[in-house]
Order: structure tokens, then C-alpha cells, then sequence
């Protein structure tokens, strides 16, 4: 299961049932769940734990060093949780002191081709991002947000659940969940209808979305007020009281 090619430190961690392919480079303090496949010349290093059945394709780079200027090579983690794909040439960073330590990836992702997921981001699970996009440092991403190809996100800024990401957008401030984002310097433009009916949402929390969307993006009023009147006039859906939730914690502002 481990090609006579790959070069792995004798303190690393590997499950029985883990594949490593040819010239796979696998570091000191990595550890490796069961039935995860390591592509040829994937390099896996620093403190980097790796869950179930992943699968990690070819050059792909994992637990590198972050691409910031303040580290100081301190000891810190990037941990990814189950059945993730990460394909070709993509990289994940880890942690830094100054920003907890560690970069979190849930179960069950998908980075495709290039993608980036810096130090200090949180992915939940099910997230997809396209050929392309990345992730500054410090971004929270939502589960089964998606990411259009070349998209990108700025440090600090939070991508609510269920979200979409058009290809190509520049997202500096925060995307409130359900909704759908585009633009350079991205702009919220609606509701990801079609991604919330495809993935089993009711009729009424789609229509108490939709209202919410309303009076915070398209009324007149002030965010406070909006979120006033949604707590008044929409009682009893949870992904109601999500999105609202949401917007009220913002410290980047939502963008509109």
C-alpha cells in the first residue's frame, strides 16, 4: 500500500489501510487515518492530522508552512476531518500563534485543482471550492458553502452556510448564509433557491428566508431595524433566526 519511492519520517503516523503513492514526501508529526490515498509526489508536513478516507491526488501541498510574514515557525496544526478530496496542486496551510493555532477542514470537502485554504481558516463540512479559488487567512466558510473557480476571500471575512460564491467574485466582506454573492468586491445579488430546494429544505423556510432577505438587503431600513421587524414577523423557522443571527454578529459588515 506504501510505494517503495516515498520518503516518510520514521515518526509519522500511518494507519493500516493508507495508500502512498510514488515520491510522496509524508513529515515528521503527520498522522494518517485509515483508507486515506496519498497521490504521487503529494508532500504532507508539519503538524498536519489527516482523518478517514481522504483522498489527497497528486502534488498536492498539506501542512505547509503559512504564507505569513509574522510566523515564527512556531509549532502550530492544520487537522482535516473524513472522505475529503483534494486534488492536484491544491494547499492547505496551517495554523499561527497569533490566530489560534490551527487551520480546521471538516468531512467530506471538495478542493478542486489549485485551490487554497490558508492559515487559521475554519471549513465546515460538505464545502466545495472550484479550480482556483482561495481563501485568505482567518476565513470562516459554512457548511455546503460553494466557491465559483477563481473566486477569493479576504482575511477575517465569513461565508455563511449554504452560500454561493460566483466564479471570479473578490469577497472582502462577509456573505450572510442561503444567499448568492458576485463581483469583484463581491455583492449579495439574491437567494441560492435552487441550492436550498436541491438539498431538501422546506417550502416555508425557503419563503421565511426569502422574506428576511428582504427587509435586511432590499428595504429601506436601517440593519437594526430590519433584524427587528424579521424577529417580529418571522417566528419559528431556525434558518430564519440563522441568517439573522448572522448578520446581527458581523464585525465586517455584510456585503450588499
Amino acid at each position: 500500500m506504501i510505494h517503495p519511492t516515498a520518503i516518510i519520517h520514521e515518526g509519522a503516523r500511518i494507519a493500516d489501510g493508507v495508500e502512498i503513492g510514488p515520491y510522496a514526501v509524508i513529515g515528521e508529526h503527520v498522522s494518517i487515518a485509515s483508507g486515506t490515498t496519498i497521490g504521487p509526489h503529494a508532500v504532507i508536513e508539519g503538524w498536519t492530522e489527516i482523518g478517514r478516507g481522504n483522498r489527497i491526488f497528486q502534488f498536492a501541498s498539506v501542512g505547509a508552512a503559512p504564507q505569513d510574514l509574522k510566523f515564527g515557525d512556531e509549532k502550530s496544526w492544520l487537522r482535516i476531518g473524513d472522505r475529503n478530496t483534494i486534488r492536484e496542486f491544491t494547499t492547505l496551510h496551517r495554523g499561527t500563534e497569533s490566530g489560534g493555532g490551527e487551520t480546521v477542514v471538516g468531512s467530506d470537502c471538495l478542493f478542486m485543482a489549485y485551490s487554497h485554504v490558508a492559515h487559521d481558516c475554519r471549513v465546515a463540512d460538505r464545502v466545495i471550492l472550484a479550480n482556483g479559488a482561495t481563501l485568505a487567512g482567518h476565513v470562516e466558510v459554512g457548511e455546503q458553502a460553494i466557491f465559483g473557480g477563481l473566486s477569493a476571500a479576504h482575511q477575517f471575512a465569513r461565508i455563511g452556510c449554504h452560500a454561493m460564491i460566483s466564479g471570479g467574485a473578490m469577497v472582502t466582506q462577509d456573505i450572510a448564509p442561503f444567499t448568492i454573492a458576485q463581483g469583484d468586491r463581491a455583492k449579495t445579488v439574491g437567494i441560492n433557491t435552487i441550492g436550498l430546494e436541491r438539498r431538501g429544505f422546506s417550502p416555508e423556510a425557503i419563503r421565511g428566508i426569502k422574506r428576511a432577505f428582504k427587509l435586511v438587503f432590499r428595504s429601506k431600513l436601517r440593519t437594526e431595524e430590519a433584524l427587528e421587524k424579521v424577529s417580529q414577523e418571522i417566528k419559528g423557522i431556525p434558518e430564519v433566526d440563522l441568517f439573522a443571527d448572522f448578520v446581527r454578529n458581523s464585525q465586517r459588515g455584510v456585503a450588499r
